[in-house]
C-alpha cells in the first residue's frame, strides 16, 4: 500500500489534527464520548446494586471475555467507517473462519497453527473481494456487505453441514487462548488489547491514518491530492477480514468447537453499535479507537447485566437497536444536518 508525500490539502487537515493530538486518554476516546463514561457508570453501579456479584472480579472477566470478539470487529468496524464505508458481514465472516478453523484443524491431525492460517488465509481473501466488488464492480458497500452477509453465512452452513466442526478442546492452544490467562487478564483480552494498540497507532501515527481519515473526510479532495483510494479501500476491507478471522478462531477456542452461525449471530450489528456509539460518524472521517472501546465496554456490562437479572434475551437486542439509533441522532444533530423533507 503507497502513501503519498505530498502536502496535506485543506480537506486532510482536520484529519491531520485529530490524529496528531496529545496522546492522553481524554484524546484517544474522544471528549465527545464522556457521556458514554458517565452512562457507563451508571450501569455498573446499577447492576452493582441490584446484584452483589455483578461486580465481582470473576464477573468481571466474564464480560471482558464476552465482549472481546464484538471489540475486535468493532475495532475494525471503526476503521472502515472512518474510510466512508461500512461491512456489514463481519459476523458471517467470524463465523466461517470459525468453522474453516475447526475443520483445518482436524483435518490435518489436530494442527491448531494449521486450523488458523487456513482461517486467516481465508479471511483475507474475503475480505479482498469484498473491497474489489466495492471498488471495481462499483457497488455500494453497504449493498456489497449485506450480500456478503447472506453469502457467507451460507457458505458456513454448507461446509458444516450446519452443524458445529471438530474439537478443539483437547489442545493446548486453542485452550490457551479460549481459557488461558496472562498477568490475570484472560488471553483473549490481550489479544483485543494488542490490535486495538496497533489500530490506534496505524491511525493516529502514520500516514496511512491520516489519509484514512482524509478519504473519509473528503475523498474528492483526498484524489486530488494524489491518495489511491481504490488500494486504501481493498487494503482496509482487507484488513477487517483478517481482523474477522481471529474473531473466529477466538469464537472456536472459547466455545470448543467451529460454529456456523450460533456464536457469530448479531456480531455486525453489535460491531456497527458500538462504533456508532464511540463517535464514529457514518458519514466518514471521524472516529476513534478509544471511544469504540468504550462503547463495547457500555454494551457488555449492560447485557451481562440484563442476563444476571435474568431479563428476556429478546430485550438485549431491543436495547441495541436502541441505542443505535439515539447515537445516529445525536451524530444527526451535531452535524446540524436538516430533517429529511423539512425546510433547513
Amino acid at each position: 500500500m503507497s502513501t503519498t508525500t505530498k502536502p496535506l490539502t485543506t480537506a486532510q487537515e482536520p484529519a491531520r489534527r485529530t490524529a496528531a493530538s496529545p496522546s492522553t486518554a481524554l484524546a484517544a476516546i474522544g471528549g465527545q464520548n464522556l457521556s458514554l463514561i458517565g452512562a457507563l457508570v451508571l450501569v455498573l453501579t446499577l447492576f452493582g446494586v441490584l446484584n452483589d456479584n455483578y461486580l465481582s472480579l470473576n464477573n468481571m472477566q466474564v464480560i471482558a471475555e464476552a465482549a472481546t470478539i464484538t471489540g475486535l470487529l468493532a475495532v475494525v468496524q471503526t476503521v472502515v467507517i472512518i474510510c466512508g464505508g461500512l461491512d456489514i458481514s463481519v459476523g458471517s465472516q467470524a463465523g466461517v473462519a470459525s468453522v474453516v478453523s475447526a475443520m483445518a484443524f482436524t483435518s490435518t491431525g489436530s494442527n491448531a497453527f494449521a486450523g488458523m492460517a487456513a482461517a486467516i488465509g481465508l479471511g483475507l481473501l474475503i475480505g479482498l473481494l469484498n473491497g474489489a466488488i466495492i471498488v471495481y464492480g462499483r457497488v455500494n458497500p453497504t449493498i456489497a456487505t449485506l450480500a456478503g452477509l447472506a453469502a457467507y453465512k451460507g457458505l458456513a452452513q454448507l461446509v458444516s453441514d450446519g452443524r458445529a466442526q471438530g474439537y478443539v478442546l483437547n489442545n493446548d492452544v486453542f485452550v490457551f487462548l479460549g481459557r488461558g490467562k496472562i498477568a490475570g487478564l484472560p488471553v483473549m483480552v490481550w489479544i483485543l488489547i494488542v490490535v486495538a494498540v496497533a489500530v490506534h497507532v496505524l491511525l493516529t501515527r502514520t500516514d496511512i491514518g491520516r489519509n484514512v481519515y482524509a478519504i473519509g473526510g473528503n475523498d474528492t479532495a483526498a484524489r486530488l491530492a494524489g491518495i489511491n483510494i481504490n488500494k486504501y479501500l481493498v487494503a482496509v476491507y482487507g484488513l477487517i477480514g483478517t481482523v474477522a478471522a481471529v474473531a473466529g478462531i477466538l469464537l472456536t477456542a472459547r466455545t470448543g468447537s467451529g460454529q456456523p452461525t450460533s456464536g457469530s449471530e448479531g456480531l455486525e450489528l453489535k460491531a456497527i453499535t458500538a462504533a456508532a456509539l464511540g463517535g464514529c460518524a457514518l458519514k466518514g472521517g471521524k472516529g476513534t479507537i478509544g471511544g469504540t472501546l468504550l462503547a463495547v465496554a457500555l454494551l457488555g456490562c449492560l447485557e451481562n447485566g440484563l442476563t444476571v437479572e435474568g431479563i428476556n434475551s429478546f430485550w438485549q437486542n431491543v436495547a441495541q437497536g436502541t441505542l443505535l439509533v439515539v447515537a445516529v441522532v445525536v451524530q444527526q444533530r451535531r452535524s446540524g444536518e436538516r430533517a429529511v423533507g423539512l425546510p433547513a
